[in-house]
This record gives structure tokens, sequence and C-alpha cells, in this order.
């Protein structure tokens, strides 16, 4: 018997980066960035547990990342969208980074994980430009 794995947060990213980046698209200029929402909204999705982090995405959601939180060396969140969601980069112990776009109750999700990494890793975490 495993340890049991309880989930926290699984969906895809905020709706509203889809409607922004939709708008957007009018100007024409802006197209790449609705196209790049579309296909957020269509295969990323998030799964945030008591254990680990899951991203799936990637053409038709084909590729899938999972990572353990003793593996984070910091979190760095961006507001987006009036503060209504907000991007997470999550950077590991090798180097290597995790985009989360579009994340939908943000804050909430990074204190889940905040909670959960290692205190030096707590240390150098936050919101851009709040230190």
């Amino acid at each position: 018997m495993g340890i049991r794995e309880d989930v926290f947060y699984e969906g895809g990213p905020h709706i509203g980066d889809l409607i922004i980046n939709g708008l957007l698209a009018f100007t024409i200029i802006c197209i790449p960035l609705t196209v790049g929402a579309i296909t957020r909204a269509l295969w990323l999705r998030y799964r945030i547990t008591n254990r680990r982090i899951s991203v799936t995405g990637g053409w038709k959601g084909q590729d899938r990342t999972d990572i353990i939180y003793s593996e984070i060396r910091k979190i760095v969140t961006v507001p987006r969208g009036i503060g209504l969601w907000g991007d997470m980069v999550i950077t590991l112990k090798d180097g290597s980074r995790l985009e989360l776009r579009a994340m939908p109750r943000f804050r909430e999700i990074y204190e889940y994980i905040n909670e959960k990494i290692s205190p030096q890793a707590q240390a150098v975490s936050g919101a851009v430009g709040s230190n």
C-alpha cells in the first residue's frame, strides 16, 4: 500500500487568459499570443497534490512533467489579469525551470506549495517585486 495522494488543485489555465488573448487577436499583431492561449486552454492541465506537482501539456497534451517538493529550489510568482490569475516559475535544484502559465488561484496554490518546500527554498521564493 502506498501513501495516499490528496489533490489540492486539478485543472487547466484560467479562462481569463484565453478571453484577454482572444480579444487581443483583433490587433493582428497579437495573434501568436492568442494561438498560445488557445493551445494552453485545450491541452494544458495542472495537478497539485500533497506529494507532487504534475503538468500535462504540449501538442495534444502528450508531454507530462512530475516534480516532487524536495526538488524545488525556488518559486517565483507574477500576477496577471489584474491579479485574477498568475504565472509561477519553479526552479529546481538542477537549475531547470518549470513554468505554470495562467494559474488560477495562484496565490493560494503558491502558499500550499511553499508549505511543502524546504526552509531554504522558502527563504528565496516569493512574488516578483515583493522583496
